[in-house]
């Protein structure tokens, strides 16, 4: 039986009133939890968010209707903006430093002042001096901006291997995804990292099997993938290999490893590659990157589930990668996401395996775009006579470029406005699919709009509103009795 509107009107009411008596707290006064999440969805804001929660429901429907994704049905949310000190449009460094340590710094700087000589504290180290453990998971490399901002102090986020170093004296409980771009130093003649890991009490585990069968008491762990695929991150969920492990998977092996300390545990969770898709303008790739995020998500909302009043889970970006858009001129009002379903490679995968080898056996004279159609076919779903004549123009100029064919423009005077530096054909064919599909890009960059934060659990009020990305880690430290940075 429905309650009387009397009723349901006092419950509204009451609940609107418990949350502005709770938004008008002190930090001081949050309520405290025990295990806290923060997802990071990199380059992800509310067009990377919906265009996944359209796709999910296009696979199963054609009605106007989303389907929503784990996190976006989490009872609290808000918008997070992300300029640095030196520009609205923020990299992963200064965004991760913001986060992590409530700091506002230069866009390539980790954890440092604008001036790269004061070092800040991020708030897993102020987690680990409490007694909690720590666990960085990520699906690029480990070593990599936004994973760095969380256990490293550096003037660059391109020094790899002094932020891996760092890495292996930390400290923290678990490192699971990705590998190390610089295991030997940049000029490979530095002791390995996986050698200073094993001397500071690290354990290695390099194969799948070996990462399921880490078992609680395992001590500190790098848990690295199986299978890598560009820059010693993990495949794009869409190119997955039959013995890869997932985003969710090292979450869940993270869980198991780091719930057994009596003071809790902080986990950071980056969802990597939906940044490096969109920078490469490649939808599907971006969505199903997207999907693994929430996939990952749901691991922590099972334990959650357990520990309801002691488990937070925050859910937000570092900032907008691509100027990603639902909607496209050449559709107008409309978007038809069925379209990329045929898709079944990512660009990095359809580049390294269709693209590549083709070039290096073909000769610019003996290069024929007819060639590769078969493969366009199997792995993007068109053929030529689906395309327009314009498009038919385009995919032939890329096809061009990237084979070192002459073309009426020089090589240099609009390559990166039109390709971004990627492979020129392979970026054709996807901007023809996701155009199709009614979705745009405006760059082959980041962008500096707001992203969307999502929490549930102890503390989630304070996520509401509109706040800069610095805030995140002042509630997080009320949340979890730190005291913040000054």
């Amino acid at each position: 039986m429905n309650p009387c509107p009397w009723t349901a009107r006092r419950a509204r009411l009451l609940a609107l009133a418990l949350f502005a008596i709770t938004m008008a707290l002190p930090l001081s006064a949050a309520p405290k939890a025990k295990y806290v999440f923060l997802f990071i969805g990199d380059g992800m804001a509310m067009s990377q968010i919906q265009s996944a929660e359209i796709y999910a429901n296009a696979m199963s429907a054609k009605d106007i209707k989303i389907q929503k994704l784990g996190f976006t049905q989490f009872p609290v949310n808000g918008l997070t903006t992300t300029y640095d000190a030196g520009t609205f449009i923020t990299d992963s460094a200064s965004a991760g430093t913001a986060i992590s340590t409530g700091h506002k710094t230069l866009s390539g700087v980790v954890n440092m002042d604008v001036g790269k000589t004061v070092k800040y504290q991020p708030i897993t180290e102020q987690a680990k001096a409490a007694g909690m453990k720590i666990g960085i998971v990520t699906s690029v490399s480990i070593d990599h901006a936004t994973p760095a901002a969380f256990y490293a102090k550096a003037p660059s986020r391109s020094n790899y291997y002094d932020i891996a170093v760092q890495l292996t004296m930390s400290g923290f409980d678990y490192f699971g995804g990705g590998g190390f771009l610089q295991p030997k130093g940049a000029k490979g003649d530095q002791k390995p990292v996986l050698e200073l890991a094993k001397a500071a009490g690290y354990t290695y585990a390099g194969t799948t099997a070996e990462i399921k069968a880490l078992k609680k008491g395992a001590g500190k762990v790098i848990a690295v993938n199986e299978d890598l695929q560009d820059a010693s991150a993990l495949y794009y969920s869409m190119d997955s290999q039959p013995s890869s492990l997932s985003l969710a998977d090292f979450t869940r092996k993270g869980i198991e490893l780091l719930s057994d300390n009596p003071k809790g545990f902080f986990m950071m969770v980056e969802g990597g590659k939906i940044d490096w898709a969109c920078h490469a303008n490649d939808a599907a790739a971006s969505i199903t990157d997207t999907l693994a995020l929430d996939a990952a998500v749901k691991e922590a909302l099972a334990f959650a589930a357990k520990y309801p009043k002691d488990t937070l889970i925050i859910v937000t970006g570092d900032h907008e990668t691509g100027g990603m858009s639902i909607g496209w001129a050449g559709t107008q009002y409309a978007t038809f996401f069925d379209k990329i379903r045929p898709q079944t490679m990512s660009f990095q995968r359809f580049t390294d395996e269709v693209v590549k080898p083709y070039r290096a056996i073909t000769s610019p004279e003996d290069a024929d775009l007819t060639d590769l159609l078969p493969a366009i076919e199997s792995a993007f779903g068109l053929t030529l006579d689906q395309l327009t004549p314009l498009q038919q123009i385009d995919l032939q100029f890329a096809f061009s470029r990237s084979m070192g064919i002459k073309t009426s423009r020089s090589a240099d005077d609009d390559q990166y406005l039109l390709y971004g530096g990627y492979e020129p054909f392979t970026i054709a064919i996807t901007h023809i699919l996701n155009q199709n599909a009614g979705i745009g890009w405006t760059t082959y960059s980041h962008t500096g709009v707001p992203v969307a934060t999502f929490a549930k659990g102890p503390g989630q009020e304070l996520f509401g509103g509109y706040y800069d990305n610095t805030d995140i880690y002042k509630k997080l430290c009320a949340i979890l009795d730190l005291k913040a940075n000054q």
